[in-house]
């Protein structure tokens, strides 16, 4: 069997990026999968299927969306006052100069590094955190996998951006595929990146890509999988899991803008879909963003509710209503108890539980294995090479099944 490669990187001993960049990645997908194993060695039995971990061909620029603070330094060496963007250094706040990564889409980065050069020629201070003064305190690029389209955000201290024509003419000059530029406005003195106000500096102000043969309308602060290729073997891996016929009702809870839930909907690779989805979101703007993406493709067997998802489906079951199969992808933190206690009150078919954390997902499968479930597929995917995480799926039915 070949060995698979070893990558190397300047900074990754400081950077926080990459923690396994040095570990053959053959070894790494052995690693998650062995942690994965192990901790749901006590929850599956002799019916159900583990599945080898699904890496990727090439492990490498696979993060659709680049984000890099600037920070303004004065250089003793050279003597002259120049600008950083990169990296954090590990469990600090200090940038880590960085002309390029191995993880980090190259467009993306190289419009980074763009920005940072024509700086000083606009007279555009990067921000100080210490003194809270300066202009520019991040750039977001994201890069459509499918699409090619590109989307600048720069988020800055103050609304006042007197030569945002002349500095954006000059970007996209250089880089004739951006697609729109956004000012993110963010005055307060706080880590959170995006701030709430928004203005289009050029363009539409949002881009579209295709995921599952789906296309997602994506703004600079819509949630979407930053590993666009992993995300279709990871949704494709769930969907099937759930064996719909083009009969059932399916719930998508934390639906978020509605990625996974519309490909249900809709069906993959020419696969019935579901005869209803109802997708189950707390935040207001995720779900008339999954509203728009449902009309964007034409589908009508979708509504999207904005509540609380445990609320909201303890309330389907007083009314005596339930559905075939429950979709979830919660945080990391995982679910609460009241959120599998009210799962378990509609009484899905089947549960197919995506998670980010395989840790909180065998907490919770626990749960659901006491209250009627048994674990039938256990599928874990590495949507983030280098890195110690892994993500996971599991389909659960009820045992009496």
């Amino acid at each position: 069997m070949k060995k698979k490669p070893t990558y190397s990187c300047p900074i990754d001993n400081r950077c926080g990026g990459c923690s396994w960049l040095r570990v053959p990645y053959g070894q790494q997908l052995a690693r998650k999968q062995q942690h994965v194993d192990e901790l749901f060695a006590d929850l599956i039995d002799d019916g159900t299927q583990c599945l080898p971990i699904l890496g990727m061909k090439v492990p490498l620029h696979y993060r659709n969306k680049v984000v890099s603070p600037f920070v303004g330094i004065y250089d003793k060496r050279t003597r002259r006052r120049r600008i950083l963007c990169g990296m954090y250094e590990r469990g600090t706040h200090w940038v880590i100069d960085s002309s390029e990564c191995l993880i980090e889409n190259a467009q993306a980065k190289a419009i980074i590094l763009t920005i940072r050069d024509l700086m000083p020629r606009f007279r555009i201070e990067p921000y100080d955190e210490d003194r809270d003064e300066g202009f520019l305190r991040h750039a977001q690029v994201r890069v459509g996998h499918n699409s090619g389209e590109v989307m600048v955000t720069l988020v800055t201290r103050t609304e006042q951006f007197p030569t945002a024509k002349k500095f954006v003419r000059a970007l996209v000059s250089r880089h004739p595929e951006i697609t729109t530029v956004v000012q993110n406005v963010n005055s307060r003195k706080t880590n959170v990146i995006m701030g709430d106000k928004e203005r289009k500096l050029y363009g539409p102000g949002f881009i579209l890509d295709t995921l599952c043969g789906l296309s997602f309308r994506i703004s600079s602060t819509s949630f979407y999988q930053v590993n666009s290729t992993q995300t279709e073997v990871l949704y494709s891996t769930a969907i099937r899991m759930a064996k719909l016929t083009g009969t059932e009702t399916v719930m998508d809870a934390y639906c978020g803008t509605g990625t996974i839930g519309l490909v249900a909907a809709r069906g993959i690779n020419g696969e019935p879909g579901a005869a209803k989805l109802i997708g189950v979101e707390e935040r207001a703007d995720a779900v008339a963003d999954a509203r728009n993406n449902a009309r964007h493709n034409g589908i009508d067997n979708a509504e999207f509710v904005a509540a609380d998802a445990g609320t909201y489906m303890r309330e389907q079951a007083e009314q005596g209503r339930s559905v075939d199969v429950l979709f979830m992808d919660p945080p990391r933190a995982g679910s609460t108890p009241d959120f599998l206690k009210a799962a378990c009150s509609i009484s899905p078919k089947r549960i197919v539980y995506i998670s980010c954390n395989p840790t909180t997902q065998a907490r919770d499968a626990k749960y659901l294995i006491e209250h009627g479930y048994r674990i039938d597929v256990l599928q874990p995917v590495d949507m983030f090479p280098h890195t110690d995480h892994v993500e996971c799926v599991i389909s659960m039915s009820r045992s009496a099944l």
